[in-house]
């Protein structure tokens, strides 16, 4: 039987190795942001996990940060947390379950959702991967198969990454 449905073509994907303790990831925001103003739904941004040994609270707030996506605000609670990294530095695990009652979240699933582990196997898959593919430190993007270290600087890394996801949206 042949499935005569149109094809949607599908939206070039931009992964974004984030922690969410690091100043550095604080300090991409805003060109997170305006990739998402300026792409909206033409762009896929994925949120990917690279949480650093020298950040106590990484763990616990990229799972966190996948508790908030499955509650659907998971890039304001990442915004919400990486605007605040100094309170997350001093207050750890309940500063995040916190920012998600302030963002209107179901703040008891959220320290639930710490206590039993259940966003763990993403996390550490995510950081698989991206140790697989040579991601060393955060920000991290990748977007058709190229790798842009924001971790050294973000200078030209919003205009490489549009360079490249217009030609994709072109070849469409």
């Amino acid at each position: 039987m042949s499935d005569h449905s149109p094809v949607r073509p599908t939206v070039p994907v931009l992964d974004v190795w984030c922690e969410l303790q690091c100043p550095d990831c604080r300090g991409a925001l805003d060109d997170v942001r305006a990739l998402r103003a300026h792409y909206g739904d033409r762009l896929e941004l994925r949120l990917r996990h690279f949480p650093l040994e020298k950040h106590k609270h990484s763990f616990a707030a990229a799972q966190a940060a996948e508790e908030a996506l499955e509650q659907g605000r998971g890039w304001e609670f990442v915004e919400a947390v990486l605007g605040r990294v100094e309170e997350l530095d001093r207050a750890g695990e309940p500063f995040l379950v916190e920012v998600a009652r302030e963002l209107g979240l179901d703040a008891e699933e959220f320290d639930t959702a710490l206590i039993d582990g259940r966003h763990i196997l993403i996390v550490d898959a995510d950081q698989a991967e991206g140790k697989a593919i040579g991601v060393s430190g955060t920000p991290t993007y990748v977007i058709d198969g190229e790798r842009l270290d924001g971790g050294k600087s973000q200078d030209g890394l919003r205009e490489r990454i549009e360079q490249i996801a217009d030609r994709l949206l072109a070849g469409q």
